[in-house]
């Protein structure tokens, strides 16, 4: 199985070498990924759905203070019958059927999460719109470095930075840029590839992540 070679860039856009991507996670075949997008879309709306807190809730008519008391006699008056102030179609009255407090979360093995993952990162690696960028940043952390070599690749578009948990200068350096969208490679995931144009690592980040998805597996 062949690698993916993706380009490097240094801090002012110039290219600065090449890295070797495992296939698997960067080079699976378009008509694959199009194959497998119903199991993308059910993991990202998964990760949405988790992210809902459920807290929602509302009065139903015996949770609504007072109403305890008939407001008029059942006869004799003209007007419909009523039990309690406290009713539907009361003002002020309870809620019939609002929404309770509920998990919104789905069952999302992890596998799943894994096989869509490669699979986005597969596509946007196909249509160039992956790179590995050499920020530069020391010492001392620099917004306008970071713009600097991000311009070149990824211009005013949305993308998604990832970082090594090392990389505490660049962190800093791009979290405030309003295009960004920054995290580490251990939290890289399937919606965070999809909403961005660009998905761009710094090096100690592309070596992170892809150590973390080729580590041998334990024998049982």
């Amino acid at each position: 199985m062949a690698n993916v070679t993706l380009k490097v860039t240094d801090a002012s856009g110039k290219s600065a070498g090449t890295v070797e991507a495992p296939e698997d996670i960067f080079g699976i075949s378009n008509e694959e990924v199009q194959a497998h997008v119903p199991l993308i879309h059910q993991v990202v709306v998964a990760q949405l759905a988790a992210a809902r807190q459920g807290t929602h809730a509302v009065k139903s008519r015996g949770d609504v203070s007072g109403g305890g008391k008939k407001p008029w006699k059942q006869k004799g008056t003209g007007r419909a019958r009523q039990g309690s102030t406290r009713a539907p179609q009361w003002v002020h009255g309870g809620v019939v059927h609002g929404p309770v407090p509920r998990d919104y979360s789905q069952r999302t093995p992890k596998k799943m999460k894994a096989s869509a993952l490669r699979y986005v990162l597969s596509n946007r690696a196909s249509a160039g719109r992956v790179a590995v960028v050499d920020f530069g940043i020391k010492d001392t952390p620099s917004t306008k470095a970071a713009v600097a070599a991000l311009n070149p690749i990824s211009g005013d578009q949305f993308t998604t930075v990832v970082l090594s948990r090392d990389n505490v200068n660049e962190l800093l350096s791009v979290r405030n840029i309003p295009t960004v969208h920054v995290l580490f490679a251990d939290q890289l995931n399937t919606y965070d590839v999809v909403t961005a144009q660009y998905v761009v690592f710094s090096k100690d980040g592309f070596e992170a992540f892809v150590a973390a998805k080729t580590e041998p597996k334990k024998e049982a």
